[in-house]
């Protein structure tokens, strides 16, 4: 049986190739879902994106799904309780950054600011295909947007972050030439 050609990172482990085969790059269009994979990718600074996938499940029953609305009114008591919850990233400045982003979120939906419409309307409405060959930490976009999120609040989306995030939700296209995800240009 011939074996699929993917992106080299996503060869080192199961779970790394079923997320790249089944997620990372498919472009997403969800705000719900655009604002989970934002603190999720805040979450990993510092960490490997494995050890996030590995705890996915206890972030989402933490966080009440990645509900904005239920996250937003989380108070000092579920941080306290949040930060004795080994299935998660136990670091109270995270923890705070996506409470914050919750109401980030919800401040923008609340003054007629879709998420998915700011995300993809800084990236021209398509996905934007990188032909370099190489892949950045970070791009001129990046750093665009990483400023665009910290003016409406958002903590934890550096340009590093946000190019790791632009490229998990198919903002940005990143798989190798080689991989079986690339995109053919038409």
């Amino acid at each position: 049986m011939k074996e699929i050609a993917r992106c080299r990172w996503a060869e080192s482990d199961p779970l790394l190739r079923a997320y790249h085969d089944e997620e990372w790059g498919v472009p997403e269009h969800d705000s719900r879902a655009l604002w989970e994979k934002l603190m999720l990718d805040g979450f990993q600074a510092g960490l490997s994106w494995l050890t996030i996938l590995r705890k996915r499940d206890a972030f989402r029953k933490a966080f009440h799904r990645f509900d904005p609305e239920k996250v937003a009114r989380m108070k000092e008591t579920d941080v306290q309780r949040l930060l004795e919850n080994s299935g998660i990233i136990r670091s109270r400045a995270k923890i705070e950054a996506t409470i914050g982003g919750a109401k980030a979120y919800l401040k923008m939906r609340d003054e007629g600011e879709d998420f998915s419409e700011f995300v993809w309307g800084m990236a021209g409405g398509k996905p934007i295909r990188n032909t370099t060959g190489e892949v950045p930490a970070k791009t001129p976009f990046s750093e665009e947007m990483s400023k665009a999120l910290k003016k409406r609040g958002f903590k934890f989306v550096g340009p590093v972050i946000v190019y790791a995030w632009l490229q998990a939700t198919g903002v940005v296209d990143d798989h190798s030439s080689s991989c079986f995800r690339r995109k053919k240009k038409k």
